[in-house]
């Protein structure tokens, strides 16, 4: 009882802090946008940037404009955590601001240290605890001239395409407030694409930017491991390394996250953390991809969960474009298997029964997401319960994909099981690269996820469900999300044949939630797939895609809120 009085004793004082912090800042901030704001928020940041080194506007201006609209999409949808505004304006007033990213207004993940900031992501016992020292990312990010502002939510523990926690409250999409904005970065991904910030940083363990990019219509690219600083940051999974969790840039347009990329890049990021390989952005990679001289594969289904219609259309509609145009494409039909790499990647992200990240959890009632608290009593469940279960999914449902994933590895893994695991991610690893190798695929395009944002609590069932993504961690490969069309509730019915109990397992959870109608107007993207630390390939491709959509008027559209 005293830990839970604890635990809302904390919640209260931080969300009153928010509060707080919101209603004590300037009363400019509370007035209408003006058409000069509008202004500012329209333009790239790239022209935004140049306005500001020329003197033409002022940062101060810039940041109000952002912080107006920040606190709109905060009304709307419940992305943000630290407003962090108060003390922004106090740094571009006293800041000299140079770089690519001068005065350019950042959001970040509240897994990012900024100096005097908490950084509890989600958890109440990290509550009143703030970072002593700027993370290696945020002082890169200061470098370019840029300006963190707000912190954005994600969900507890991390480990879900929703974000909702005790602390600070459930986010929901902007599309359609009844459906998630993904997670774990869902936060940063509803902010974008309500427009009140423009770049934003978050991380991807199994799709944690690349999901909220397809729920929210927003683009990302999910770096390879050494790109991208990772000291100092919080997790609710230190020393977790079976599957890497990346930081990587999220963005309203296409044209800002390259211009990001570039940026990011100028400051020489290896200089200040040791896990950043000395890598230049390689224009080189990115004219190559832009110009069409690759070769695309198209991975339809990866033999776990079927595509939903509007999925499906999605990805029909970008191969269709690059073979109208004479691009090179392949389908891929006999790659390494898919289901193989979520099984080894499923239990290498979990390897300690999930102990880690239960360790930060004041009270046996604090909120859990809805998928991960299913996850974690099945790593309690007594073994011979486990085996009886798993025996009857296996011989009575005759369903071995679902058998396969909830099997009794499903556990805390011993030191010599985890070797064995890693060994046997290494050779996954080497199937998938000479079999791209015999293909001679550049870009590998499939969708993000097997349906549009999930409902609220969605995770429940669908936690399993998350193998177009999780594929590419595994692999640590290069891979972007952009979108492209939205749900049409006329072309995006499911058959009348179809039929969800002859689905296995993990695929009913998923499609469980599908409704053409009741998603009708929510984004979906394709997922863009390059090798490990083939970013700028992976930007070029997208660049190519996006320019023959919109060759054929078919280049997405998006949210745009008065």
């Amino acid at each position: 009882m005293f830990s839970y009085l604890q635990h809302r004793k904390n919640c209260k004082l931080k969300q009153a802090e928010r509060a707080n912090h919101i209603a004590t800042l300037p009363s400019i901030y509370s007035t209408p946008l003006t058409a000069t704001d509008r202004t500012i928020l329209a333009t790239p940041i790239g022209t935004l940037a140049a306005n500001i080194r020329g003197k033409e506007w002022r940062p101060v201006d810039v940041l109000r404009a952002y912080g107006k609209k920040a606190l709109l999409a905060q009304e709307k949808t419940n992305c943000l955590t630290e407003i962090m505004i108060a003390d922004a304006e106090t740094y571009v007033k006293e800041t000299e601001l140079h770089g690519p990213l001068a005065g350019v207004p950042i959001s970040l993940k509240d897994t990012v240290a900024v100096k005097g900031w908490d950084y509890c992501i989600g958890y109440s016992s990290l509550v009143g605890k703030p970072a002593p020292r700027d993370s290696p990312l945020t002082m890169i990010l200061k470098a370019t001239g840029a300006v963190p502002y707000v912190k954005t939510n994600v969900p507890i523990t991390l480990l879900s395409f929703e974000s909702t926690n005790d602390v600070f409250g459930r986010t929901s999409n902007p599309h359609n407030s009844a459906y998630s904005p993904g997670g774990s970065t869902g936060g940063e991904s509803a902010l974008l694409a309500y427009g009140g910030s423009r770049i934003g940083i978050g991380t991807d363990v199994a799709g944690s930017v690349r999901v909220p990019a397809h729920f929210c219509g927003i683009y990302t690219v999910r770096a390879a491991a050494g790109r991208f600083p990772k000291s100092l940051n919080n997790t609710s999974m230190p020393g977790q390394e079976g599957v890497m969790s990346i930081y990587s840039p999220m963005a309203r347009t296409l044209e800002d996250l390259t211009y990001f990329w570039r940026s990011y890049f100028s400051v020489k990021p290896w200089t200040y953390d040791h896990h950043v390989l000395p890598i230049p952005f390689r224009e080189e990679e990115y004219e190559l991809a832009k110009s069409g001289k690759i070769r695309y594969g198209v991975m339809r289904d990866d033999g776990v969960v079927t595509p939903s219609p509007a999925c499906a259309r999605g990805l029909s509609m970008v191969v269709d474009a690059l073979r109208e145009a004479g691009e090179d494409v392949v389908e891929l039909t006999d790659m390494p298997s898919p289901y193989e790499g979520l099984k080894i990647a499923s239990i290498l992200l979990n390897s300690d029964g999930g102990k880690v990240y239960e360790s930060f959890f004041t009270s046996f009632f604090e909120y859990n997401d809805a998928g991960v608290a299913k996850m974690g009593r099945w790593f309690k469940m007594p073994w011979i319960i486990k085996k009886i279960y798993t025996l009857w999914v296996r011989y009575i449902q005759r369903d071995e994909l679902w058998a396969g994933i909830v099997d009794t590895h499903m556990r805390q893994q011993t030191t010599v099981e985890q070797w064995k695991l890693v060994s046997r991610r290494e050779e996954y690893r080497a199937k998938w690269h000479e079999y791209l190798n015999e293909r001679s695929v550049d870009v590998l395009l499939s969708v993000p996820n097997a349906t549009p944002a999930v409902p609220e609590d969605g995770m429940s069932t669908a936690i399993a469900a998350c193998g177009y993504t999780f594929l590419f961690n595994l692999l640590d490969y290069s891979a972007g999300v952009l979108p492209v069309t939205k749900v049409d509730p006329a072309k995006d019915q499911l058959p009348a044949s179809f039929n969800l109990k002859k689905l296995n397992g993990i695929a009913q959870g998923a499609l469980v939630h599908y409704d053409a109608k009741k998603m009708a107007g929510l984004p979906v993207g394709v997922q863009v797939v390059g090798r490990r630390l083939e970013e700028e390939k992976v930007l070029g491709a997208m660049e190519k895609i996006e320019g023959l959509l919109e060759a054929k008027g078919e280049k997405y559209e998006l949210l745009e809120v008065d």
